[in-house]
């Protein structure tokens, strides 16, 4: 994997769908290949793409999915996609060989730490979908990542060996099934005076996102957020993605998703 660069270039191209992996009911991830004729483009950890659903009645909105992954090499990127509509489940269905077409790399991605940081990457949910490309560019360039991720229930849990061969995988559970029983403000590595990390990258649901932003902002933390806003264009034209900040309204597609939560009017 190339070292992610800053990048305005976006991109339209039909993408070749060369595995899709059901990792249980609720989640797929798409191995997508680019025709040979054509490079990536540089691509930073917490970029998406807004994927066009084709021969699906009553979809007609592109659909912002996370780059999960990227190979620059073999020319591939991975999506992670969670099965909740119609969109989403044509995708999570679609078979070997389908085209699909993608807008990307969008969005403002996550920055890289300071020398004098130790980063903690939380994911929730879906929200884990671009932690594993963050986890490998910064141990490319010498952070260690470390990992903790939240889920329902053990058989919620997805992608834990990918997680753990790039950095330690610290994991909870709402019903305690694996890992720390609650949601991932009830780990321990939250109970310390001095917590073994200063500075947080996060996605996820709402309610996790603000209770991090919180617990960060009392610990003089820096917390970085990526917001699951619906994104219908990704370009900044149709409004729908607006959040507030301190500086006034922004599009979560073009400013964000990522938001240094000190920005954030939470």
């Amino acid at each position: 994997m190339a070292k992610a660069k800053n990048n305005n270039m976006k991109l339209i191209n039909d993408f070749r769908v060369i595995a899709n992996e059901r990792l249980n009911a609720d989640f797929s991830v798409l191995t997508l290949q680019l025709k040979l004729y054509f490079k990536l483009p540089s691509i930073k950890p917490g970029q998406f793409a807004e994927v066009r659903i084709d021969n699906t009645s009553g979809v007609i909105l592109r659909r912002p999915i996370s780059i999960h992954d990227v190979d620059y090499e073999e020319n591939r990127l991975k999506l992670l996609v969670q099965n909740v509509g119609k969109g989403t489940n044509y995708l999570c269905n679609l078979p070997v060989d389908t085209s699909l077409n993608l807008i990307y790399p969008l969005g403002n991605g996550f920055p890289l730490p300071q020398k004098n940081q130790k980063p903690l990457l939380i994911g929730g949910g879906c929200g884990v979908a671009p932690l594993l490309y963050l986890g490998r560019y910064f141990k490319e360039n010498g952070i260690k990542p470390r990992f903790l991720i939240g889920a329902r229930n053990a058989k919620s849990l997805i992608l834990k060996d990918e997680y753990s061969r790039v950095g330690e995988l610290l994991i909870t559970t709402d019903d305690g099934s694996e890992g720390c029983m609650g949601n991932v403000l009830n780990h321990p590595i939250f109970k310390s005076q001095l917590p073994d990390f200063n500075i947080v990258y996060t996605c996820g649901p709402e309610v996790m996102l603000k209770a991090l932003a919180n617990y960060c902002q009392q610990q003089k933390i820096t917390c970085y957020v990526s917001l699951e806003n619906r994104m219908a264009c990704g370009i900044g034209a149709c409004l729908c993605c607006v959040t507030e900040t301190i500086e006034g309204n922004k599009c979560t597609c073009v400013d964000g998703p990522v938001f240094n939560t000190k920005y954030l009017k939470w």
